[in-house]
């Protein structure tokens, strides 16, 4: 990838960030990426994406994909976004998504997309039949952040190759076209605790929406009952909890559901483990594990409910976001247009 690198860009900071309306959402999105949010949009101006565009590189139902879009929209609700303080909108609904990808796939290099590993893990040896949006994906990627010159994006470890393509495409549009710091450099923001959140089945594999097992996943709509049921049916090993965090080494599964508590009740993994270090699983880990879920996605879920109970509300809502990200985006593609030399210049 270039070397080449911008003067610095010198416009406000803004974060941008979005969630495919593809599956549920689960434990994992909420608190690797929906708490962030939340907590971001008192720091500074932020748009958070249903990017159903993303969604479709895989096949989508087309009612359901609408559906789900009103799901997402309904959860960013009901984590605590504000749609007052920030943008809430579908990817399709601002066009200047698109175009700028198309600028930008003109900009990337087919080398640059040939070493992301993600679409290497999701086809596998079946590379002829995926999609050109799959394969192209890390570049629309880059065009929603850049569309809004975003300068902040919570990232997870599997998307920080992604984001390091959007910093490169900037970098290259930016030295290429004679343009220092007109795009930023995109900072990653800072994981916070359970950030990354385990397959309840396997605590090698990050918790997803994809997995066919439903009992892999704490959903956010799950009530009390399922959660407890989950919980319960957790995988783990033969021996106690340990006392020290170094003992978790090697116990993926008792390391994911330790992690779990601590991201939930604001403590460290030590923490939780000075409580229930040398005790089994069922004893009162598990039980106390099942409460704390609980009481946390409890409010949450029925605040969801809540939200989606009325699609007109969440309808109002993303077509008002859609009115203000388009409003953000088009001096930014109109320049773009202006320096790559488009009709009428």
């Amino acid at each position: 990838m270039t070397d080449q690198r911008p003067a610095a860009y010198a416009g406000p900071k803004r974060v941008f960030s979005g969630v495919q309306p593809s599956g549920d959402l689960h434990l994992g999105n909420y608190l690797g990426a929906l708490v962030k949010f939340v907590a971001l949009q008192d720091e500074m101006e932020g748009l958070y994406c249903v990017v159903d565009q993303h969604a479709i590189t895989q096949w989508q139902e087309p009612a359901k994909l609408t559906a789900q879009t009103r799901e997402i929209a309904a959860a960013y609700l009901a984590a605590g976004l504000d749609p007052a303080k920030a943008i809430i909108f579908p990817q399709s609904a601002v066009p200047q998504h698109t175009e700028l990808a198309w600028i930008f796939q003109c900009v990337a290099r087919v080398g640059w997309l040939d070493r992301m590993t993600q679409f290497k893990d999701k086809v596998g040896k079946h590379k002829e039949r995926a999609s050109v949006g799959l394969y192209t994906y890390p570049v629309l990627q880059a065009a929603d952040i850049l569309l809004y010159k975003a300068t902040h994006v919570p990232v997870g470890e599997d998307q920080m190759q992604h984001l390091e393509l959007t910093r490169d495409i900037a970098a290259k549009f930016n030295h290429d076209f004679d343009a220092p710091g007109f795009f930023p450099l995109a900072q990653p923001v800072a994981e916070g605790p359970g950030a990354r959140i385990m397959s309840l089945r396997d605590g090698g594999a990050k918790m997803s929406k994809s997995d066919s097992s439903d009992q892999s996943r704490i959903n956010l709509t799950d009530d009390a009952d399922a959660i407890a049921a989950k919980i319960r049916k957790a995988k783990t090993d033969a021996e106690p909890l340990p006392q020290t965090v170094e003992g978790l080494a090697g116990r993926p599964e008792a390391d994911n559901l330790v992690g779990i508590f601590a991201a939930l009740s604001g403590q460290t993994k030590a923490q939780v483990l000075e409580t229930f270090g040398g005790q089994g699983f069922g004893q009162n880990f598990k039980p106390a594990l099942a409460d704390l879920l609980i009481a946390r996605l409890a409010p949450v879920s029925a605040r969801m409910r809540g939200f989606l109970a009325d699609p007109g509300q969440i309808d109002q809502i993303l077509a008002d976001g859609a009115e203000r990200a388009r409003a953000l985006a088009e001096p930014v593609l109109t320049e773009t247009r202006r320096i790559v030399g488009f009709w009428p210049g």
